[in-house]
């Protein structure tokens, strides 16, 4: 709770008493103030969508490294949420970047954050990769944060009674949207790509027997988190 307080103190700028009732509800700072730093883009985020984390930056991070092994990479964002990922990435390598979610509210949100942070990005609306399927679009790299919780794991209750569980549960221990992906991916990539993931822990050795069933002669790579947890997944072809 410490913590919760000293970031309401630094960045909410309305009644504090009545903030302080929100947080002692239960409720999450971030709903509170109302918006989130992240990758030094000023987020906008309500209960529509899942709060971008410190996690997400890294993911953000690699992929920007990651996308010097192309020449004006055609990016996707599936499953964006907030449209952290996708505002970040279109902005630090100045792109035109394609960003999907199947929730109205939540594009709804992102759509907003890119206008605020003048990001050039087009949205679609559909399920995993049925949009960029729909549309015949060819693209180079997959990036990806989708819901990977497994309904019977424990979580905070802070993230259970505020996030949505359409952004944060999967069915198939976690790994039903990751397979979503990896099934479809032949059908959108080119001839060279890269699929970037943000993982659960202990989701990396079942992410990489998807992606080596699914598409041929790839290389899959792990990267750990800032905590030393393995937290990414790249799985590339060249």
């Amino acid at each position: 709770m410490k913590k919760e307080l000293e970031y309401l103190k630094k960045y909410y700028h309305g009644n504090m008493n009545y903030a302080l009732k929100r947080l002692a509800s239960g409720e999450a700072v971030q709903y509170i103030v109302g918006n989130v730093d992240f990758y030094g883009y000023i987020i906008d985020v309500d209960k529509r969508v899942l709060i971008p984390r410190r996690e997400t930056e890294e993911l953000v991070e690699f992929v920007i490294e990651k996308s010097k092994s192309f020449t004006n990479p055609c990016i996707i964002d599936v499953g964006t949420g907030s449209g952290a990922i996708a505002i970040s990435l279109a902005k630090e390598l100045n792109l035109h970047v394609y960003a999907s979610d199947i929730s109205l509210d939540a594009l709804e949100v992102a759509k907003n954050n890119t206008v605020k942070n003048n990001a050039n990005i087009t949205f679609f609306q559909g399920d995993m990769l049925k949009p960029y399927i729909k549309k015949n679009m060819k693209v180079d790299i997959i990036v990806s944060n989708p819901p990977y919780i497994k309904y019977e794991e424990k979580i905070d209750d802070v993230v259970k009674n505020n996030e949505p569980n359409l952004a944060l549960y999967a069915k198939n221990n976690g790994l039903e949207f990751y397979e979503k992906i990896l099934k479809d991916a032949k059908k959108i990539v080119k001839d060279k790509f890269l699929i970037a993931f943000e993982i659960g822990v202990g989701q990396a050795k079942d992410i990489k027997w998807l992606a080596k069933k699914y598409l041929i002669d790839v290389n899959v790579e792990v990267k750990k988190d800032l905590s030393g947890k393995n937290r990414f997944v790249f799985v590339y072809n060249y």
